[in-house]
């Protein structure tokens, strides 16, 4: 390899390196961790304790058994409250963890057959939204406020509460980056490794070729943070209005976990192999210590001529 060009091609291996290298996380994140019933199923089920989600729950269910009982307008408030009430204890019980994590693992099918009917050649019209019932914990509500002895609680009707998780539109668009998500999952990060040591290995200067790819890690890891950020708050602002920012924040954070946790972890690796790779230079650098003096010859001893006394 001519060494002219040894210098231009380490430079552009080592950025495609680094700028594979949040994408790769991005992709595995989605297609390892979301895309795995028990790692999704473990990120999930703590959101039954959280304050926010326990609410929002609680007001879909009540409104939804709202929607279904004719209350006098007098009467129609208070009764409410009793039902948000019952609901929002109900949400304290081992029974509710039960429900969440049962209608979460359906979501998830749900999605990911939704998500995999695409790759398996079907069409992409017609999508429907996923969703998932309330209906469970409606039901068991009503029979909370039965052995309440409310009156006619036992007629209360439950109706199917649908939780939207992708709206028709998201899915479509989930479903044309599904494959390439698999794809990227695996070879992205392994692309990465290979172009970033090739790169390495071909500079003409190696120890700055080092440091140029720790820099460019750490740097990697925080657009990868700043994807996270701006993904929230995109998520955020677009929420339909009968559902809580509050919970479907904490829900997005806790999905997201994984990838803050791979934000810091790139960028401390990428600062500690740059800052190492400059330390070593520093060493190198050194001027070299002055050479020491040979010692002064010993002077002869005096000798005395013979005969003299």
């Amino acid at each position: 390899m001519f060494p002219r060009a040894r210098g231009p091609l380490s430079t552009a291996l080592i950025l495609l390196a680094c700028l594979l290298a949040p994408v790769g996380a991005l992709a595995a994140w989605a297609t390892y961790e979301l895309g795995d019933r028990a790692r999704y199923e473990a990120v999930t089920a703590p959101l039954a304790a959280d304050p926010d989600v326990r609410e929002a729950l609680a007001d879909a269910v009540a409104t939804g058994i709202m929607r279904e009982v004719r209350v006098r307008p007098p009467l129609r408030e208070p009764v409410r409250d009793f039902t948000h009430d019952a609901a929002r204890s109900f949400t304290r019980t081992e029974a509710f963890r039960t429900a969440w994590l049962t209608a979460n693992r359906a979501a998830h099918d749900a999605v990911l057959r939704a998500v995999r009917a695409k790759s398996a050649g079907g069409s992409g019209h017609g999508a429907r939204p996923v969703t998932f019932d309330l209906a469970p914990v409606g039901e068991r509500v009503k029979r909370q406020l039965a052995r309440d002895h409310v009156p006619f609680a036992h007629r209360i009707p439950v109706a199917h509460t649908e939780v939207t998780v992708l709206s028709a539109e998201e899915l479509v668009q989930l479903r044309k980056g599904y494959r390439m998500l698999e794809v990227a999952a695996f070879w992205f990060p392994v692309g990465a490794l290979v172009l970033a040591t090739v790169g390495i290995l071909i500079a003409t200067r190696r120890r700055r070729a080092v440091c140029a790819t720790g820099l460019g890690t750490a740097l990697g890891g925080a657009l990868l943070g700043v994807a996270v950020a701006l993904g929230r708050h995109l998520t955020l602002a677009d929420l339909p209005p009968d559902v809580s920012p509050a919970a479907a924040g904490a829900v997005y954070d806790a999905l997201t976990g994984t990838l803050r946790t791979v934000t810091w972890g790139l960028l401390a690796l990428g600062a500690t192999v740059a800052a190492a790779a400059w330390l070593i230079g520093l060493r190198g650098r050194r001027p070299p210590a002055p050479p020491t003096p040979p010692p002064a010859p010993a002077d002869p001893p005096t000798q005395v001529p013979a005969g003299r006394s």
